[in-house]
């Protein structure tokens, strides 16, 4: 193989690109790292969000049973902005 300057280019050129795929591999694995430490307290919100969210749930349709029975225009129209807008039907 002749030593040009066409060769000691396309050298270099390949010694950049395995520094760089080894410098980003060594990235990758830091940042996946990191998110595996990250997500067990990610992961206790959720479910501490979600424990929550049943909890209110289930006193909005409590306060909507007990509404039924009393029959009590404010408290109806205030149940009523705690709902889900419906989608429009099409």
């Amino acid at each position: 193989m002749k030593n040009d300057s066409t060769t000691i280019f396309l050298n270099f050129v390949l010694a950049a690109l395995v520094l760089l795929g080894v410098i980003f591999a060594m990235m990758n694995m830091s940042r996946t790292s990191y998110l595996r430490k990250a997500q067990g307290p990610v992961q206790k919100k959720l479910q501490e969000t979600q424990a929550v969210t049943l909890k209110l749930q289930a006193l909005l349709n409590d306060t909507a049973a007990y509404n039924h029975t009393v029959n009590n225009p404010e408290l109806a129209q205030l149940l009523q902005s705690f709902q889900a807008p419906q989608a429009p039907a099409k």
